[in-house]
């Protein structure tokens, strides 16, 4: 099963704003790589994924509208 990034989040019991600092950016930031508005850095995904326990490979990070 996949995840995109917000579905990850709530799954791990985040709000976007835990998130943000667990992974030491801006609440900002963390919404514009929720949105897709920004990238992640490949170093940051794989924090993410650790965070949210979910493999890197089930994560989906690029929106595609």
């Amino acid at each position: 099963m996949k995840f995109t990034m917000k579905q990850a989040r709530r799954y791990a019991g985040y709000t976007q704003a835990e998130m943000a600092k667990n992974l030491n950016v801006a609440l900002a930031t963390y919404r514009d790589y929720e949105h897709g508005d920004s990238e992640m850095r490949v170093s940051k995904a794989i924090e993410f994924s650790r965070i949210v326990g979910i493999p890197i490979e089930n994560l989906i990070f690029l929106q595609t509208n």
